[in-house]
């Protein structure tokens, strides 16, 4: 996994990044781009968010299973992208399938696995490695399976960054070349393993990058490097 100047992949990887960046910045001073997305005429009117729906943060914690629609139907199961076009939707589920894994049903390699199906099939706007980077190593998950290690997520809120809203009027067809929003998640992730069943717990926040076009449902593009308010 160590990167290297001379690796090819490791160059691709910078540049997918860079691009989701640029796709995420666009997105950030482009959110009259999402107002036209969803006062459009024309086809998946009907299936659009409503705007206040997907501005305003859930007045009380969501669970993984009922924000995912669900993400885990149990403690075990791996977890299932939700079938929507709302960005605000989709964030709740992303995050609460990336704070939560369960090292006695299922391996690391099968957790990434799913993981990555939930990223977009627009490889130029799928950062996998930061979808990775959320996950233990191999060895790291090795040693939790053998403590039988298993975290849950508690999902509050998602909202679109402040930065985001702020930015209404810059431009308001950039966002669609891309049609990536930034999604900001807060929750709790919580830890327990053999001989301590309720463990520990921590708050969590991330940002995510969010493609939802019109014409398709929405899937994940990747996790921010830091959390826009």
């Amino acid at each position: 996994m160590s990167p290297r100047s001379t690796n090819p992949g490791g160059a691709s990887r910078v540049c997918r990044r860079a691009l989701l960046g640029t796709a995420v910045l666009v997105a950030l001073v482009a959110l009259a781009g999402l107002t036209a997305y969803l006062t459009r005429d024309g086809r998946g009117s009907s299936k659009a968010p409503a705007p206040q729906a997907s501005s305003a943060a859930s007045s009380s914690p969501t669970t993984a299973a009922s924000a995912s629609s669900p993400a885990h139907g149990s403690p075990g199961d791996l977890p299932v992208p939700p079938s929507t076009h709302d960005p605000i939707t989709f964030g709740k589920a992303a995050a609460a399938a990336l704070w939560s894994y369960d090292t006695r049903a299922y391996s690391q390699h099968e957790l990434l696995a799913v993981l990555h199906g939930w990223l977009t099939s627009e490889t130029k706007y799928a950062d996998t490695a930061s979808v990775d980077a959320l996950v233990p190593s191999r060895v790291l998950w090795k040693g939790m399976a053998a403590n039988g290690q298993f975290a849950t997520a508690t999902v509050n809120e998602a909202h679109f960054p402040e930065s985001f809203t702020q930015a209404l009027q810059s431009d308001p067809g950039a966002i669609t070349t891309a049609y990536v929003y930034a999604v900001t998640v807060s929750g709790k992730q919580s830890i327990a393993w053999n001989g301590s069943p309720h463990g520990g717990a921590e708050n969590r926040v991330t940002t995510l990058a969010v493609q939802c076009r019109p014409s398709q449902t929405c899937a994940l593009a990747g996790v921010l490097s830091a959390v826009a308010p």
